[in-house]
Order: structure tokens, then C-alpha cells, then sequence
């Protein structure tokens, strides 16, 4: 068993691509990249069960290149030295979707980060979704706080996510139902509110998923939404532009402004007329009542020069 700080030396190793150093006394901070390119080949990280502290290691995260383009190449990680027989294959024994699973064979594909059951805190980066080909992420049992990061929905390999047994708070993000290969999934006790995203692959998580979360409603869980609780699409331009005239000068306010218009234009009209007579209006009745009186007596007039009587 180690009980030391992480061992930085590991940087200077240009081909690693596994490091599992699970279940050690491994303390203090990750402090970062000390060589250019350190670990631009990792593609297995395991730190779990230490007592590493501090935020997670995002300057790690940024050089993890091997991480970040996905591979399809479906044959296995061996050995790049010669003087081996590439009949030798590499193996691992790994927490893989909440089991201990031993890999006799670690496909070339296989990415997976695992920081559990630390001492970290801070919040997750939004580098961590540059990581595109990351098959599993764990990052529960530390002291994480702030929200999930919507950029976790670019991880579109991810299989396994587990973000338990933190500080986290917020809503869950919308962008998380795109994982469509997602099949393990725990955001249990936090401090998560709001509605859990419906769709995909959440049409198949359970209550286990939530638990923990007092805040959370919809499906799995008994607890219903409000209405309008549901999480809404963050707002664009033109409709930030559009909620600031309502929140300013809404509808309604309109709506009163014109009607306090129409009875003030009315008060003032009758406070006129009973004061005075304008005159033109006074010229304007006048003229009416001229012109009506002359049509009435052509109206009445005798028709072909018939007389009187």
C-alpha cells in the first residue's frame, strides 16, 4: 500500500496509457502537469479510494488527448517495446458500472475515469466534456459542489455516470438525455432540485438513480411537479429581449394604459364642455343642423309645380 502524494514521476512517461493506483493512501492535491504533453496516451485513470484533496485536476483533464477523440479499434492494448512478444496482452482489474471486474484483455477503445471515494472538492470542470471517448466517469464520494456540468452531454460514449454522494445542487441538465449508450446512472444524495429529464435512456432509470435528492420530481419518483417546474431551454437573444419588455412594460401595463387613457380623455372632455364651448365644435353642430334643415324643406317641397292648399 503507497502513503505518499501522487506520484508526479508517472508524467515522464510518454506511452502510458494505464494508471491504476485504486485503494492506496494516496494524499495531498493533484497540482497538475509539470512536463509538456504529460499523459497525452492515458486512456485508464483509476485514483479511487485514497485520500486525495483538493479541486480535480483540470490541467490533467486538458492533456488527456488520448481521451478525447473516440477509437474504434476493437483489438487490444500491448505492449510497444520489440523485445516483447505481441502475443502479451495488457489486463486490469477495475470498479466497472458498480461491480469489480478483472479484464483479462483492455480493448484499445476502453477509456474510464474514476477520482471515487476521495477528498476532492470544487467543482467539476466543463474540460471533463472534451473527454469524448470516456466509457465510465466516477466521481462520487467527495465533496464536489456547484452544478452538473451540461457539457457532460458531449460524452456521447459514456456508459456508466456516477456523480453520487456529493454537494451537488441545481437541476439535472437537459443535455444528459442525449447519452443514448448510457446504462448505469447515479446522482443519488446530493442536493439536486427540479425535474428529472424525461426521454431516451432516462425512460429507464430508477428511483435509486434520484434518491438523496429532496428536490427532485417527476419520473421515477412519487413526487410530482408543479406546474411550470419542468426545466425550460435557457432563453435566446430575442427572447431575453422579449421577457425585458414584459418585465418592463407588459402587456398589461399597456393594457391599463390604455384605459386610464380612454377615462382621463373623457374626464377632460366633459370638465371642456362644461366649462365652454369650443368653437369650432359650436361652428361644427351649427353647420349640421343648417344643412339638415335645408334637406327637410327640400323634402317637403311641392313636386310638379302643384299648388298649395
Amino acid at each position: 500500500m503507497i502513503d505518499d502524494t501522487f506520484p508526479s514521476f508517472l508524467e515522464t512517461l510518454p506511452q502510458l496509457e494505464v494508471v491504476v493506483l485504486r485503494s492506496n493512501k494516496l494524499h495531498g492535491s493533484l497540482k497538475g502537469p509539470t512536463v509538456n504533453d504529460s499523459f497525452s496516451k492515458l486512456q485508464i485513470l483509476d485514483l479511487s479510494n485514497n485520500n486525495l484533496s483538493g479541486p480535480l485536476p483540470t490541467e490533467y483533464f486538458n492533456n488527456f488527448k488520448a481521451m478525447m477523440s473516440v477509437d474504434q479499434d476493437m483489438d487490444y492494448m500491448r505492449p510497444k517495446n520489440k523485445n516483447i512478444s505481441t502475443s502479451y496482452v495488457y489486463s486490469v482489474t477495475l470498479a466497472w458500472k458498480g461491480s469489480e471486474i478483472e479484464f483479462s484483455k483492455i480493448q484499445i477503445a476502453l477509456a474510464t475515469l474514476d477520482l471515487s471515494c476521495n477528498k476532492f472538492t470544487g467543482m467539476i470542470p466543463e474540460s471533463l466534456g472534451k473527454l469524448k471517448s470516456l466509457i465510465q466517469l466516477n466521481l462520487s464520494h467527495n465533496s464536489l459542489i456547484g452544478y452538473i456540468q451540461p457539457s457532460l452531454g458531449n460524452l456521447t460514449n459514456l456508459e456508466s455516470l456516477d456523480l453520487s454522494s456529493n454537494l451537488l445542487a441545481g437541476r439535472i441538465p437537459q443535455q444528459l438525455v442525449d447519452l443514448i449508450f448510457l446504462q448505469v446512472l447515479n446522482l443519488s444524495y446530493n442536493q439536486l432540485e427540479g425535474a428529472i429529464p424525461v426521454g431516451k435512456q432516462f425512460n429507464t432509470f430508477e428511483n435509486g438513480s434520484y434518491e438523496g435528492n429532496l428536490g427532485l420530481c417527476g419520473f421515477p419518483l412519487q413526487v410530482k411537479c408543479n406546474k411550470g417546474e419542468g426545466q425550460q431551454p435557457p432563453p435566446s437573444n430575442f427572447e431575453k429581449e422579449d421577457s425585458m419588455f414584459e418585465e418592463g412594460f407588459g402587456w398589461k401595463a399597456v393594457a391599463m394604459g390604455y384605459g386610464c387613457g380612454f377615462v382621463f380623455g373623457v374626464s377632460i372632455g366633459y370638465v371642456v364642455f362644461r366649462a365652454r364651448k369650443p368653437a369650432w365644435f359650436v361652428k361644427m353642430v351649427e353647420d349640421s343642423a343648417h344643412q339638415n334643415a335645408k334637406r327637410l324643406r327640400r323634402k317637403n317641397a311641392p313636386r310638379n309645380g302643384g299648388r298649395r292648399f
